[in-house]
């Protein structure tokens, strides 16, 4: 038999879970889950960049899909400039409508194949 004080520590000691607040991706605006984080150089690292920020993987692969590491470094190196690009618009407008665990292969673009 447990008596009242070791009861009431016990009840104490229950932690009530705090949701976790997931990251929002700066490409899509979706919440990523913990499954589908991807940590992208915006400036890539065989060009010097250092600093990453969490993508939702698929647009992480859709990013390097569409551009090599010279193009990213030289202009699209930051969310905005990607997003002024046709292709990452039309992207974009497609993956909004998934949910945010929505994963599917990219595949290169013609232009990035022939590279």
């Amino acid at each position: 038999m447990v008596g009242r004080i070791k009861r009431q520590q016990r009840l104490a000691s229950v932690q009530v879970p705090v949701p976790e607040v997931l990251p929002v991706c700066p490409v899509c605006g979706r919440e990523i889950p913990p499954s589908e984080r991807d940590a992208h150089h915006f400036v890539p690292k065989s060009k010097g960049g250092r600093e990453t920020r969490l993508l939702h993987r698929i647009c992480h692969r859709q990013i390097h899909a569409l551009y090599g590491e010279t193009e990213l470094a030289r202009r699209l190196h930051t969310a905005e400039a990607l997003l002024a690009e046709p292709e990452m618009q039309k992207f974009v407008a497609w993956v909004r409508r998934k949910p945010m665990d929505f994963f599917e292969k990219s595949r290169k673009s013609v232009a990035r194949r022939r590279a």
